[in-house]
């Protein structure tokens, strides 16, 4: 039986960052009210984040950022800091995406930096981990997941619970393909078993979500696994009845859970 409450984002990447992007969360933030027993959080563009973060404000939804600059503030033209992101309503931010990593130079140790900046300003990172596909044939995937696992894992130990681990193969986040849940299942238990060796209650109370091509289709079956405790949703986080109904399938499974 799991004791962690599913937690379900959205990543909206660079769509809807103005009006049709308030109108978007108005519309979820009214559809997934009523649901309880999973935690839902949306991470719009810097462009809109204060203006949704009014529309969810004392809400069932909790708005995230898709990055942060490690400093707190300065002649850094073009960034912002977690300060910024907590004064536009923030309560999460995603960080170490892999298209961060993969198209604008993030590094272990610059993930690091933005996680210890997030926490330090009351901010809980998503941290996103994930070998590509190159990796993975290779057969690197555990050193590649658990190397950049290891670069924050001293950091979100402080406070256990506080901060969400999303495993990504890069090779699955916008192609359509999906790890099947017996491989996703593998490498989250292989994150958390690492996670219980530096601490044994960071391993049960860290949420390890699954991020690439979620939708609703296949969104049970990984929502299933022992080790899955929700999803970072792309595509589908972008239309309400498809990213709704990832939700209302992570509650039917929560209490299922709870039943036995």
């Amino acid at each position: 039986m799991k004791e962690r409450t599913p937690l379900i984002a959205g990543n909206w990447k660079m769509h809807h960052g103005g009006q049709s992007g308030f109108a978007l969360a108005s519309e979820l933030v009214a559809a997934v009210g009523g649901l309880d027993d999973v935690d839902v959080v949306i991470a719009p563009p810097f462009t809109v984040l204060a203006a949704i973060g009014t529309e969810t404000e004392n809400t069932r939804v909790e708005l995230a950022a898709q990055n942060a600059h490690a400093k707190l503030e300065g002649a850094f033209t073009g960034e912002i800091s977690c300060g910024m992101l907590v004064e536009a309503g923030c309560k999460w931010v995603i960080l170490g995406h892999s298209e961060r990593r993969q198209l604008f130079g993030d590094t272990n140790d610059g993930v690091r930096e933005k996680v210890q900046a997030a926490m330090a300003a009351g901010l809980r990172p998503i941290v996103c981990i994930g070998e590509t596909l190159a990796q993975r044939e290779a057969g690197e995937t555990m050193e590649v997941v658990l190397g950049q696992l290891d670069a924050v894992t001293d950091l979100i130990s402080v406070k256990a619970g506080t901060a969400a681990v999303a495993y990504e193969p890069v090779w699955a986040i916008g192609t359509g393909r999906v790890a099947g849940p017996e491989q996703a299942q593998e490498v989250h238990a292989a994150i958390r078993g690492r996670l219980a060796e530096h601490k044994a209650s960071l391993g049960a109370q860290t949420r390890i979500l699954y991020g690439g091509s979620v939708k609703p289709e296949n969104a049970a079956g990984l929502l299933e696994c022992e080790d899955i405790d929700g999803a970072l949703v792309g595509g589908a986080s972008l239309k309400v009845d498809s990213f709704v109904k990832i939700v209302q399938i992570a509650r039917e499974g929560a209490e299922r859970s709870s039943a036995n």
